[in-house]
């Protein structure tokens, strides 16, 4: 279990440090800023690198919500899953702070919203709570459903964490406008704490559901991989 809980811890780490990093630091940096496509890919090979560096111990979530799918497909014990959770959710926010603190050092820094998400007057978009939801929701399902299937016992071996990376990716490409894209708990706790806006008063929401959206691909995956 310790080798377990520091695979996630610093899984995590990396994904919101890199991932978050990428949207504070570089996506609109001056004439060669990388933008949302830029944002979308460093989320996905976050999971790609990491995956490979590290899922052999942990199976690599570094995301709550996976974690409750891998317990609702029947694919991780319920008893690891508090474990899993508190070092995901730690990792978050410790990138989060190690993040803030290169971010002050630029002249004139504010954090603003960094990288957090949200809905309504928080939402890049200004979409409802109800879009903000759904497509969490619906997301997250998917994502859990991937993940479960590219790792099942007839998938092919080794191609799983590309296929996990570039659904992050593509998730990150349709719903940035939307909600900034979490379908991560830890992610969306680990920049809210340093934002300036009202991040953490609707951090519920980006709790809620991927969570419901993790129990909804894994009942999913169950139902088409019966025979399995």
């Amino acid at each position: 279990m310790p080798q377990k809980l520091a695979a996630e811890f610093f899984g995590t780490f990396w994904l919101v440090f890199c991932g978050c990093g990428s949207a504070v630091l570089a996506a609109a940096f001056p004439e060669v800023g990388i933008g949302l496509l830029g944002v979308a890919l460093a989320f996905g090979l976050t999971v790609v690198t990491m995956a490979y560096a590290v899922g052999r111990f942990s199976g690599g979530h570094f995301n709550p919500a996976v974690s409750v799918g891998m317990v609702v497909g029947g694919r991780m014990p319920a008893s690891d899953l508090v474990g899993y959770i508190i070092a995901q959710v730690v990792g978050g926010i410790v990138a989060g702070a190690v993040l803030y603190v290169i971010a002050s050092g630029q002249p004139g820094f504010s954090a603003g919203g960094f990288a957090s998400n949200g809905y309504g007057e928080l939402s890049p978009g200004k979409y409802s709570l109800l879009a903000g939801l759904l497509i969490e929701v619906v997301f997250t399902a998917f994502f859990i459903f991937i993940i479960l299937a590219t790792t099942s016992a007839k998938a092919s071996a080794g191609f799983a964490p590309l296929a996990i990376g570039l659904t992050l990716t593509l998730i990150h490409l349709v719903s940035i406008p939307v909600t900034n894209t979490s379908v991560n708990p830890a992610r969306s706790t680990g920049v809210a704490l340093f934002a300036e806006t009202g991040a953490l008063g609707q951090l519920w929401l980006f709790w809620v559901a991927p969570i419901v959206g993790a129990a909804i691909g894994a009942v999913i995956w169950k139902a088409i991989y019966a025979d399995e």
